[in-house]
């Protein structure tokens, strides 16, 4: 969750690390470092580090980030090689404060997970992470020497989380908030869970490390739960069998009260209902500054939706969004060139650091320089470059169905191709991969991956256009619309949105040489998502399909921003699981994590197009001539 893939699992509380990194005695030498317990109202007391630069001639904004994943290195004499968002704020000095929140690592108390925003509070008992940052942000200001009284947060995955958390009843000397990849709705969209499907390679395996109990206050929670050695994460899940199994004395054995509530709650019940953040961001009166990137496969959804609660509710407020080609918290690194078979042309770090997130702090708590960045900034992939709008979704942008149709097409004419349906067996015992890639744990360049091995299976239905004539931008919200009937009570749709590469030399532009092995006619995956087909008209209240009954999905996909380039073409494709990025279906109507594996069964799954049922994707086109 959170911070998902492994290789980045810290990245959250240790991203200034990955930058370029200073002198190792810099902080040492040009700051002060306190540790201490913050009481908050209800008598829990929040571990606190504390850098204060030893240049006492002017007076410093705090920049605090609140994690659960340590505020350490503990102890007055231990110093990080570097502290802060970024190695230009550390060195333009600011009071820079660290914090372990309520119930992780050094802090009192007891831990819930995305702990639910509290709107009435009516004793000094009702505590919450807005309440516990205004605490905090209270005592630093009259205890800090040398402070200017204004504050600002940031944060990345869950401590992005804690930082939109920061905006509902906001301490008024908070004056400046940067959500990146913030965790958000973990039922619809984030981490947990995407539109009801379970996540369960991610969730499996941070829950191993971060769902370790406590008895108190810990520097270390030392080694993970329990051993899950593999190296083919498919053949591993596969073999584990319905995610009951999870629960067995091998692994959670119900020792993870996170792992144990995810099972328990198998609906947006309240559970999630209340620990969805964005129906609290209203009237909020603070610059934001939301960080996002296109191949996030954590938290793309969080970033996107947290911007978008905030313009819908506090219209008046200035709010930016970024979004640029990183992965999960990739931003935080130094340099940013290349994902996947992708080369940008420049280092896109360098450009968020320098132009937006350095002057972004320095200009709303210090008054320093200048802000003048467009509503949105956001990467255009296809063409590499930075776009800039006014606002996100751009105004200049027209909704287009595009049809899939008989013979595999995909056209703008609906009176074309409008004959019967496709049909393919969805077998739990044989799901889809999410990856073409043989790997332990999760393949990160998923999100960008040539997705000919999916294109091979009969259980995956592909729909192409005819190669493009001009090139075609897209910007903004996908939905695609399925007409389909299945021979089972329940199953899952995943639709990807994908660029077809031309045949020819000219597909080689903006490709790493070496990084596909057969360029012409490769099958770039851009957008995907997944919807579990009980959820297809209520996310709390599920429903049966009636077998051979024509039901309608619509599937609502994240936003992009990507250019088609003439002679490309634009390709749709269908299946029914995604393994093990989601668990395994059923395929009938049940409660999930209550199946045994004799419940799994095959589904025949038709798609229709047949004049009547019209299964179509609404693509959002940007016109800029306007």
């Amino acid at each position: 969750m959170k911070v998902k893939f492994l290789p980045l699992l810290f990245l959250a509380f240790t991203s200034a690390n990955c930058q370029e990194k200073p002198k190792d005695n810099f902080v040492r030498d040009h700051y002060n470092k306190m540790d201490t317990l913050i009481t908050m109202r209800d008598g829990v007391r929040l571990y606190t580090v504390i850098y204060s630069p030893k240049d006492q001639t002017e007076k410093y904004p705090i920049l605090m980030e609140r994690t659960p994943y340590s505020a350490g290195p503990y102890g007055n004499n231990q110093y990080a090689s570097q502290i802060g968002p970024d190695s230009a704020l550390m060195h333009q000095k600011y009071i820079f404060v660290y914090q372990d929140v309520r119930g992780r690592y050094m802090s009192e108390g007891i831990n819930l997970e995305v702990t639910p925003y509290i709107e009435n509070k009516k004793s000094k008992q009702d505590v919450d992470e807005s309440s516990d940052t205004w605490d905090t942000v209270d005592w630093l200001i009259h205890h800090i020497k040398n402070n200017n009284g204004r504050v600002g947060l940031y944060g990345i995955s869950y401590p992005g989380f804690y930082a939109t958390a920061s905006l509902p009843g906001a301490h008024p000397a908070i004056k400046a908030v940067s959500p990146q990849a913030p965790v958000t709705d973990e039922f619809i969209g984030d981490d947990a869970n995407h539109q009801g499907a379970f996540f369960l390679m991610d969730n499996f395996d941070f829950m191993n490390y971060y769902g370790k109990e406590r008895k108190g206050p810990v520097e270390d929670y030392g080694s993970n739960m329990f051993q899950a050695k593999r190296t083919n994460a498919y053949d591993f899940f596969l073999q584990l069998g319905p995610i009951k199994n999870t629960q067995s004395a091998t692994y959670f054995n119900h020792r993870s009260y996170i792992w144990n509530e995810y099972l328990q709650h198998d609906t947006y019940d309240t559970y999630w209902q209340k620990r969805n953040i964005r129906q609290y961001l209203k009237n909020i009166k603070i610059p934001v500054l939301v960080v996002g990137g296109w191949y996030d496969a954590e938290d793309l959804f969080g970033a996107l939706h947290t911007y978008k609660a905030i313009e819908d509710q506090s219209p008046q407020n200035k709010n930016f969004l970024v979004m640029g080609p990183w992965t999960h918290g990739a931003w935080a690194s130094r340099s940013w060139n290349t994902f996947g078979p992708y080369q940008f042309g420049s280092n896109t770090n360098e450009y968020f650091r320098d132009s937006l997130l350095t002057r972004f702090f320095n200009y709303y708590l210090k008054d320093q320089g200048d802000f003048n960045a467009r509503e949105a900034t956001i990467f255009e992939t296809g063409t590499n470059q930075w776009k800039h709008f006014n606002q996100w979704p751009p105004k200049n942008i027209q909704f287009t169905d595009f049809y899939l149709g008989q013979n595999h097409t995909l056209t703008t004419d609906k009176t074309l191709y409008q004959n019967g349906y496709d049909e393919y067996i969805s077998d739990p015992a044989n799901p889809v991969p999410y990856t073409g890639i043989s790997s332990a744990r999760r393949n990160n360049e998923y999100m960008a991956e040539d997705e000919r091995f999916a294109s091979k299976r009969n259980d995956v239905l592909s729909f192409a256009s005819e190669p493009l004539q001009n090139d075609l931008t897209i910007a903004g919200p996908l939905l695609a619309n399925l007409e389909v009937s299945i021979s089972t009570t329940d199953a899952d749709f995943i639709v990807k949105l994908i660029d077809v590469f031309p045949g020819d030399a000219s597909a080689s532009k903006n490709i790493r040489p070496g990084k596909l092995s057969s360029i012409p006619n490769a099958e770039m995956m851009v957008r995907a998502e997944v919807l579990r087909g009980k959820f297809r008209n209520s996310f709390s209240n599920p429903e049966a399909f009636i077998p051979g009954q024509v039901s309608q999905i619509k599937i609502s996909m994240n936003d992009i921003c990507h250019t088609f380039l003439k002679g490309h073409r634009i390709m749709v494709q269908v299946q029914s699981s995604w393994f093990p990025l989601v668990d395994r279906n059923p395929q009938q109507f049940l409660c999930i994590p209550d199946a045994n594996e004799r419940d799994f069964i095959k589904s025949s799954i038709k798609l229709y197009h047949d004049g009547v049922h019209i299964s179509k994707i609404s693509l959002p086109i940007l016109n800029k001539n306007q």
